[in-house]
């Protein structure tokens, strides 16, 4: 028989299926999922429904076979409308009188609340198959159950799954393992709770021997679980070593990972006898790769604090000349970085290091090495400092890294924009003969103007130059960029000076241009006339924009005079066919007009104008009526007449030119 009537079955029927609520002072265990309860009524008030109220005892009656089967339709139609509510009350209504619908109707409406993946519904489902298996379990489908445990993984509710399976295993309701058992693993995996996934696994075996059902029998995946929760959560040599024993009752062969559990826990119990015997039987299962198994191995040792048989394991990994056994993980390394540092034992890390390079092969990947992983380690953990440290000691003692090691502290550095010190880690490794790539160059620089920190970039720069390094385009072009937008333009022209002779930097009429123009903005006009006289002096040619640049400076700073020098000075550089020369363009045209109209130059406003004529540029008249207006209302001709009769002229032809006589 599927179902046994057990005095468990009364408590939960009393929870359930009575509307008043229950005296036990204890919720069952079973149950303690489900508050509130999904299956008892909601109370009543006794003035809205008396104790003897027609109500209750119409509840009370027995229902016909008419009314049966009318409310198994309505569960069916229910479902096939996803009316989830009225299918759950049809539902009810049949368990209230000790009636089920049937087999395809009860695992349509479990698998469809399982299916609506929210913890009401999840609730519902769960209720209701508990209560399916201990009245009528041949009305339940495997695969149902399967459908509501894969719900409960997803929703990651650990105690109700349990409860379920321990139902199963009471009532005697037998699945094959391999529909239930995957599923609680995962989610003990997702608690970090395997200690009571342990519990589960003892009595599923006892049962798959005791009643000889084969399909019953975990898995390996489900052994290894009962055992990382012996090794890691009980710590439990004796019941470790139980489920290895029960894994050869069951005939389950153990794997890499089984090894591996034992070796964490025979090194946290100091256990070395048993480790020469796991190592034995390793070899004896013929396993290809035990990287796993020893990472374990320093894991225990690392956790016992037995920092020495971690290391010597790390050596004696590399002394078996097999690269792929002693490529640790990072996880690994930085268990071990943790353990050395917690006893602030950094020369034990620096001659772990040394002693390790001792036994890898001289062409070994850097990011393989044991100096690299646990340089790494310490950058990943926060502690660039401590890494640093690390090199520093293996300095003094007169021993050295690739430059592959250095990377992870650079980077690091960049990251935190600490630019001061990788510019001297840097100068580091550039006295002990090793050099950086263009890329890393490239990052700190970077990473220092970003920072604002300019004399670390100059100094890596510098550095770049006396290595050697044949690109130099993007991190000088990195570096002005970053200056101009920081409106530093001293510290522009000084780097330009200092860089402008060696041939592996373009420098170009629009690097001074950047320059004078940010002296311009900033109102430095001497700074910005002294970088034109060294730009010229450096036989860079002044172009329209050079020129454009200075004369918006001066007209801010209402200096006129200097534009009517300057145009005096480079109206002859005019180019005329557009090849040599300075392109006098609409911008430049308009530049000089406004300034020299706000000046009173109208002589040479008059000479740019028969300029723009004879180069067909258009000039919009309006402006410089306007700059007239502003500036020389009140300016007579008559005055001028007798004061200066070219200036009266000129102020006649540029009146006539702009429409001002009207």
């Amino acid at each position: 028989m599927w179902w046994r009537k057990e005095a468990s079955f009364m408590l939960i029927r009393k929870k359930f299926f009575c509307s008043s609520s229950s005296t036990s002072p204890e919720t069952p265990s079973l149950y303690s999922f489900l508050q509130p309860s999904i299956f008892s009524l909601k109370p009543k008030s006794p003035q809205q429904d008396p104790p003897n109220s027609p109500n209750q005892q119409q509840q009370q009656q027995t229902l016909t076979q008419d009314n049966i089967t009318s409310l198994e339709t309505n569960l069916h139609k229910s479902l096939l409308t996803n009316n989830t509510d009225e299918a759950w009350k049809s539902f009810k209504s049949l368990t209230a009188n000790s009636l089920f619908p049937s087999k395809p109707v009860t695992n349509s409406l479990i698998a469809h609340l399982s299916s609506l993946q929210d913890n009401h519904n999840l609730k519902r489902a769960f209720a209701s198959v508990v209560y399916v298996i201990e009245k009528n379990p041949k009305l339940l489908d495997f695969q149902t159950v399967h459908t509501l445990l894969g719900s409960m993984r997803n929703a990651n509710t650990a105690a109700p799954a349990f409860a379920l399976v321990k139902c199963m295993f009471k009532n005697r309701y037998f699945m094959p393992f391999e529909l239930w058992g995957g599923f609680l693993v995962d989610i003990c995996r997702k608690n970090s709770n395997f200690v009571a996934f342990l519990k589960v696994f003892e009595e599923c075996c006892r049962i798959a021997l005791d009643e000889k059902l084969d399909f019953m029998k975990p898995n390996i995946y489900a052994c290894n679980a009962a055992l990382e929760g012996c090794c890691y959560g009980l710590q439990s040599v004796s019941d470790a070593e139980k489920v290895i024993e029960t894994m050869s009752v069951l005939g389950v062969r153990p794997n890499e990972s089984s090894f591996s559990f034992l070796a964490y826990l025979y090194a946290l119990k100091g256990l070395q006898e048993k480790i020469v015997e796991l190592e034995s039987l390793m070899n004896k299962f013929g396993f290809s790769s035990q990287m796993v198994f020893y990472s374990s191995l320093i894991s225990g040792y690392v956790k016992l604090g037995n920092l020495e048989s971690a290391s010597r394991t790390i050596l004696l990994c590399l002394g078996g000349g097999n690269m792929e056994q002693s490529d640790f993980s990072k996880e690994t390394y930085c268990e071990v970085v943790k353990g050395f540092l917690q006893n602030r034992n950094v020369k034990g890390l620096a001659n772990l290091i040394i002693e390790a390079q001792k036994l890898e092969p001289s062409g070994i990947v850097v990011d393989r090495s044991v100096g690299f992983g646990i340089i790494s380690a310490c950058v990943n953990l926060g502690l660039s400092d401590k890494a640093h440290s690390i090199l520093d000691e293996m300095n003094a003692r007169g021993c050295s890294v690739g430059l592959g090691v250095y990377v992870p502290i650079l980077k690091a550095y960049c990251k935190e924009h600490r630019t001061a010190e990788a510019t001297q880690l840097v100068m580091d490794i550039s006295s002990s003969g090793l050099q950086l790539d263009v890329g890393n160059y490239d990052a700190l620089i970077e990473a220092s103007i970003t920072s604002q920190d300019f004399q670390s970039a100059f100094s890596l720069f510098r550095d770049m130059r006396e290595a050697r390094i044949y690109d130099l385009k993007g991190s000088y072009l990195t570096i002005m960029t970053g200056l101009m937008e920081n409106h530093r333009p001293e510290l522009m022209a000084a780097f330009l000076d200092e860089v402008v002779e060696d041939p592996r930097v373009e420098v170009k009429t629009h690097d001074w241009n950047s320059i004078i123009h940010a002296f311009c903005k900033a109102g430095r006009l001497e700074d910005a006339k002294r970088t034109l006289r060294r730009m010229i002096f450096l036989q860079f040619e002044p172009n329209d924009q050079t020129y454009l640049s200075l004369i918006n400076g001066y007209v801010t700073a209402e200096q006129y005079f200097s534009v009517l020098m300057m145009w005096h000075e480079i109206k002859r550089k005019i180019s005329t066919d557009g090849q040599k020369g300075i392109k006098f363009e609409h911008n430049l045209v308009d530049a000089f007009l406004y300034a020299l109209v706000k000046g009173g130059f109208f002589d040479a406003v008059m000479q740019v104008v028969e300029k723009s004529q004879e180069m067909k540029v258009f000039v919009d008249k309006w402006k410089y009526k306007q700059a007239f207006m502003e500036n020389h209302k009140k300016l007579k001709v008559a005055k001028l007449r007798k004061r200066n009769f070219k200036k009266m002229e000129a102020l006649i032809a540029f009146k006539n030119w702009a429409g001002l006589n009207a």
